[in-house]
């Protein structure tokens, strides 16, 4: 039995707020590489098609026009182009918090004493998962990412289990998994972690790109 926090396992519900961060992981790696020629990239066009006058034609310098066919494109995509915002640090931690707390709430939130188990086979952890009737998938979080070595041989041969360091977690991982197990050590940082953000007192800094990847 452990005591959770209720400011970060007892949280609304918020489907807003969880769909943002989804939203955010999705477009914040995405690039896209569609791109169209301009006129001065197509082929052709480099003398008038026919003279200007006396011919009764409308009047045409170059059949790289995007009037022509085969011709230019006038604002169309140049990429690649980066989709990457920023979502705000306090919708960050929220999401985070109503994630942990639907979870909690749907009966998919356990807590162990440590990842360590006694076998290394994908078997033992199989039919561990199926004896706690924890789920088809789960995310297996820890305090750090040196991960115990027979857990980790254990998932590797499992697609539907994954090892993720505290610092790591995230909304789209948490909803993409059934079950999410967490450690006595995980659970005392996310609280440590999610409470910080949200009695800090200190105005928020503006972001930049060379603190992308620093712990949140």
């Amino acid at each position: 039995m452990v005591d959770l926090h209720p400011e970060v396992f007892g949280t609304y519900p918020r489907l807003d707020v969880l769909q943002q961060n989804v939203k955010w992981q999705r477009l914040y790696r995405h690039i896209d590489y569609a791109q169209t020629k301009t006129r001065a990239e197509v082929r052709g066009g480099s003398f008038k098609p026919w003279v200007q006058k006396h011919l009764g034609r409308a009047r045409h310098g170059s059949n790289r026009s995007p009037i022509w066919k085969g011709g230019g494109v006038i604002n169309g995509p140049r990429g690649p182009k980066s989709h990457f915002y920023m979502l705000p640090a306090s919708y960050r931690a929220l999401g985070l918090r109503v994630a942990l707390s639907v979870k909690y709430a749907q009966d998919d939130l356990h807590i162990v004493d440590s990842l360590d188990i006694p076998d290394d086979s994908p078997e033992y952890i199989q039919d561990l998962m199926d004896t706690r009737f924890w789920g088809f998938s789960c995310l297996f979080v820890d305090d750090n990412d040196m991960m115990p070595e027979n857990i980790s041989l254990a998932v590797d041969k499992i697609p539907n289990f994954n090892l993720m360091p505290v610092y790591g977690l995230n909304v789209f991982s948490m909803l993409k998994h059934e079950t999410l197990v967490l450690t006595l050590a995980a659970v005392e940082k996310i609280e440590k972690k999610l409470l910080y953000q949200m009695h800090k007192t200190a105005p928020p800094k503006k972001y930049s790109y060379s603190t992308r990847y620093q712990e949140w």
